[in-house]
C-alpha cells in the first residue's frame, strides 16, 4: 500500500506545483482527486487539515500542508537517490527558497485574485483588486525577465523547486496578462519550462478539466487542443 496520499484537484495551480516536484523526485503517490464542492468531502478534508486548503499529502496518516513544505517533506523522506529540489549547499538553498517565495507570493497570489474576479457576479467584480494584481504581475515579470538573462532555470543550471513554483504560476498567469514582447528571456524560461516533461505532464493531466478554468479565453491553444501544438510544430 503506497504511504502517500496527495490531495489535490487537476486545475489547482498549488496543486501542479507538488505534482511536478513528485515528478522530479521519482515519487509515487495516490491521488486523490478533491471536490470542495461537495459537503462531505470538505468537511473529510477539513478533519485532515482544518484550513481546508490544497493540496494536501498525507504520509502514513500524518497530513503535511503547504506546497514548499510538502516538497521539502517529500525530498527529504522519498526522493529517489541522487533527486533534489533543494540544494545541499546552505546559501544555494536559501536562494531557492527566496525564489520559491517570490513566485508564490508576487506571481501565485495576483493571477489567483485575477481569476477568482471571473468567478464573482458582475456586479460584485473588483476593478480595483484587478488592475492592482495586474500591477504586481507586470512588475514582477520585469523582475524575472532581468533575473532570467543568461539562466537556463532561475537559480541556475539545475531545476529546482524555484521552478516548481513558477510552471503553474506562469501558465496561468499569462492567461491574464501575456509578456510584453520585449521580456524574451522571461518568454524563452517559460517556453523551457512547458517542455519539461514534468511540466508536460502535469499540463497534459489538467487537459480535460481546462474547460473549467474560469481565465480559458486566455489559455493558448496548443495547451488544450493537442493537434493545434503538433500543426505548428
Amino acid at each position: 500500500m503506497n504511504p502517500l496520499t496527495l490531495h489535490y484537484h487537476p486545475l489547482s495551480s498549488c496543486c501542479h506545483k507538488v505534482l511536478i516536484a513528485l515528478d522530479e523526485l521519482g515519487i509515487d503517490a495516490a491521488l486523490r482527486l478533491l471536490d470542495l464542492g461537495d459537503a462531505a468531502q470538505r468537511d473529510a478534508h477539513r478533519a485532515l487539515w482544518p484550513t481546508g486548503k490544497m493540496p494536501l499529502l498525507v504520509d502514513r496518516g500524518r497530513p503535511v500542508p503547504e506546497t514548499s513544505i510538502i516538497i521539502e517533506h517529500l525530498q527529504r523522506h522519498h526522493a529517489r537517490p541522487g533527486r533534489a529540489l533543494i540544494p545541499a549547499d546552505a546559501d544555494a538553498a536559501l536562494e531557492v527558497r527566496l525564489w520559491d517565495r517570490l513566485f508564490d507570493l508576487y506571481v501565485m497570489t495576483p493571477m489567483q485574485a485575477l481569476t477568482g474576479d471571473l468567478l464573482r457576479p458582475e456586479a460584485e467584480r473588483d476593478p480595483l483588486g484587478v488592475a492592482q494584481a495586474r500591477e504586481r504581475l507586470a512588475s514582477t515579470y520585469a523582475l524575472l525577465d532581468e533575473r532570467l538573462a543568461g539562466r537556463t532555470w532561475v537559480c541556475g543550471d539545475a531545476f529546482s523547486m524555484a521552478d516548481c513554483a513558477a510552471a503553474p504560476a506562469l501558465f496561468y498567469a499569462v492567461t491574464h496578462l501575456p509578456f510584453a514582447p520585449q521580456q524574451a528571456s522571461l518568454s524563452a524560461y517559460f517556453e523551457r519550462l512547458v517542455a519539461r516533461p514534468s511540466v508536460a505532464r502535469t499540463i497534459e493531466q489538467a487537459r480535460p478539466w481546462f474547460a473549467h478554468y474560469p481565465g480559458r479565453a486566455g489559455l493558448a491553444r496548443r495547451f488544450y487542443d493537442p493537434a493545434a501544438g503538433a500543426a505548428a510544430a
